[in-house]
């Protein structure tokens, strides 16, 4: 087996949307393509469980929903 010693970045397409995927020492990390914040999670985390726990927390605040229903809800959506 290769050890993981630098960053590994791949494109992954999910519902006609495109993702970025590093890999590092570190972490992995899910992030919309052209997009700087996404998902981290730490190996450390994911080996002990405490992954579950971000990835349900992320999940229910919408984190990766397709821009449009973000700007729907988004508060400057709701001043006009």
């Amino acid at each position: 087996m290769t050890p993981l010693k630098s960053t590994l970045k791949r494109e992954l397409v999910i519902d006609e949307q495109a993702f970025v995927v590093t890999l590092s020492p570190e972490s992995l990390r899910l992030t919309a393509k052209g997009k700087r914040k996404g998902l981290e999670i730490q190996w450390r985390d994911l080996v002990s469980g405490d992954a579950a726990l971000t990835a349900a927390l992320n999940a229910s605040l919408g984190k990766f929903a397709p821009t449009a229903a973000r700007e729907r809800n988004s508060p400057r959506a709701r001043k006009t």
